[in-house]
């Protein structure tokens, strides 16, 4: 697995390094022309002796000769190098994709080729641009706010894309991901059964992310069916230190004025505040609720209320988070398989693969 390197240090300096053995120095050490060690390498022995296969590898073995895959690529017009957008890798869902990706890629023989825009949509054009002019063979693409014209030097260049968990509007193009619509479904029905009064479904902003907007509009569609229970959405900006802030500061008003009191104590009158969960959209978001919350009433915090969270890290075991498991590698394996069957020329329409995800009970909902 490789990343976009960065240029080089004019102040650095790199130690000198003997000279790698090249297709002609084994040609002159078996005693033969290039197109005979070609033939070799590209496995065409039927075409060449026992005897002078003997000699090429006897020459390759004394040499110590490594072929060049990069060239030897871009004069089939193959390099085996596949770009990978990714908007954060700080996310354990990217990562586990890409460790899906990477599995895919040794088992189909390609080299992937990292990019990491850190959220910033301006990288993103930035990364796409730079993997044309490695003549990556297709493109990977899991990114904030990439646009079709953003795309336009992979697609209409004519490399094959596949775009991971996000869509985007006007590109066509196949997609694999998890079938939000679902596990939405499965997740309030979770929340319901556990008889909670309040929903609040907690979400980064999620105008230009298309698998966001697909579990926002699935929530308010699945809570349309129990007008009993309150239902609320709620943006954390988790860019705007102030605006998030001000969003969890919010989501406190809610949980109730109760809260400042013991739950345990007789002496306290209180009226206890309805049952609230909240439902975050992903795991950096589930992240700073539950920090927000344990700071805010300590370590009993799941007694106020409950949290279950898209995605399953692993500190949400350690917490006790409720959360919806995606098949994060699956999906990563799932474009990679996508990808090479257009590499190879598959021409249907764009596809569309959702895969389910699994719901894992833990404290924060449990009681």
């Amino acid at each position: 697995m490789s990343r976009v390197p960065s240029p080089p240090s004019p102040a650095s300096a790199t130690p000198m390094s003997p000279r790698r053995a090249t297709i002609s120095d084994v040609a002159r050490e078996a005693g033969t022309g290039k197109t005979s060690i070609s033939r070799y390498l590209n496995g065409e022995f039927n075409v060449l002796s026992a005897e002078l296969r003997a000699r090429i590898e006897a020459a390759i073995e004394r040499l110590d000769y490594r072929p060049n895959q990069m060239a030897r690529g871009l004069k089939r017009g193959r390099n085996r190098l596949i770009g990978m957008l990714l908007a954060d890798l700080s996310n354990p869902y990217s990562v586990e994709v890409l460790q899906g990706v990477e599995a895919a890629c040794q088992a189909l023989g390609y080299m992937p080729l990292i990019c990491h825009a850190a959220n910033e949509v301006e990288m993103e054009g930035r990364y796409l641009q730079l993997l044309t002019t490695y003549r990556v063979e297709g493109v990977i693409v899991n990114a904030l706010g990439v646009r079709e014209a953003m795309l336009k030097p992979v697609g209409s260049g004519g490399i094959p894309s596949v775009l991971v968990d996000r869509t985007v509007e006007g590109l066509d193009a196949d997609m694999v991901g998890l079938d939000n619509e679902a596990a939405v479904r499965l997740g309030t029905a979770h929340l319901l059964a556990r008889g909670y009064e309040e929903i609040v479904f907690v979400v980064q902003p999620y105008e230009h992310v298309s698998s966001r907007r697909r579990r926002v509009t699935a929530f308010q569609d699945a809570m349309r069916t129990t007008p009993q229970v309150r239902a609320d959405t709620v943006v954390l900006d988790l860019q705007n230190d102030d605006a998030a802030s001000a969003a969890l500061a919010a989501l406190d008003e809610r949980i109730g004025k109760g809260a400042d009191d013991d739950p345990n104590d007789p002496h306290e009158a209180h009226e206890a505040p309805p049952r609230i969960a909240l439902f975050a959209g992903n795991a950096p978001v589930a992240m700073r609720i539950a920090l927000h919350l344990n700071a805010r009433y300590g370590a009993q915090w799941q007694r106020r209320v409950g949290l279950l969270a898209f995605d399953d890290p692993e500190w949400a075991e350690l917490a006790g988070i409720t959360t919806i498991r995606q098949p994060t590698r699956a999906i990563g394996y799932r474009a990679v398989e996508f990808l090479h069957q257009r590499i190879e020329g598959l021409a249907d329409v764009a596809r569309d693969c959702v895969l389910p995800g699994e719901l894992i009970v833990r404290a924060s909902t449990g009681g």
